[in-house]
C-alpha cells in the first residue's frame, strides 16, 4: 500500500511540473534590417532597432557584435522585463564612402539565442564627382 501511495505522489507532482508555464524570454524586432537609402559623407550614421520582449521572462543581451570595426552597436544594459520594449543603437562610420552591408549579430537568453540584423546603404561624397562631369566637353558634343 505504501508503494502505492507513493507512486500515486509522485505521478501528481509530476504532472504538476508539467502543466506549469516554461518561463522563457522572446526577443521580437521591429525591422532586421535598417537601410540607409543614400547619405552623404560624414552625415549621422546612427540607427536603432527597436524590439520588445514578447516572453513571459526577463530577457538579457549578453552581447552585440558587428563584422567590422566600421560599425559599432550599443546594447541595453540591464534586462528588459515581459512587455517592455528595447533599443540596440547602431553607428556606421559615414566617412568610409562605399555600398553599406553589415551584420549586427545579438546573442541573449531568449528562446532564439542568436539573432542577425542587417543594414544596407550606400554613403556617396557629393564633392567627387564622375569622370563625365568632371570634363567640361563631352564626347559626344566634340566637333
Amino acid at each position: 500500500m505504501k508503494k502505492l501511495t507513493l507512486l500515486l505522489f509522485v505521478a501528481t507532482f509530476s504532472l504538476g511540473l508539467f502543466a506549469q508555464d516554461k518561463k522563457v524570454a522572446k526577443i521580437e524586432f521591429k525591422t532586421d534590417v535598417i537601410d540607409y537609402g543614400t547619405i552623404e559623407k560624414g552625415s549621422d550614421g546612427v540607427r536603432v532597432f527597436e524590439f520588445t520582449n514578447t516572453g513571459n521572462a526577463p530577457l538579457i543581451i549578453s552581447s552585440v557584435k558587428s563584422t567590422c570595426g566600421c560599425t559599432v552597436p550599443k546594447k541595453p544594459e540591464g534586462p528588459i522585463m515581459p512587455g517592455q520594449t528595447g533599443e540596440i543603437e547602431v553607428k556606421y562610420d559615414t566617412n568610409r564612402v562605399n555600398p553599406i552591408r553589415k551584420t549586427i549579430t545579438v546573442e541573449s537568453n531568449a528562446e532564439t539565442p542568436t539573432v542577425a540584423l542587417k543594414i544596407k546603404g550606400l554613403v556617396v561624397d557629393s564633392k567627387d564627382k564622375s569622370v563625365l562631369e568632371k570634363s567640361d566637353k563631352s564626347v559626344m558634343n566634340q566637333n
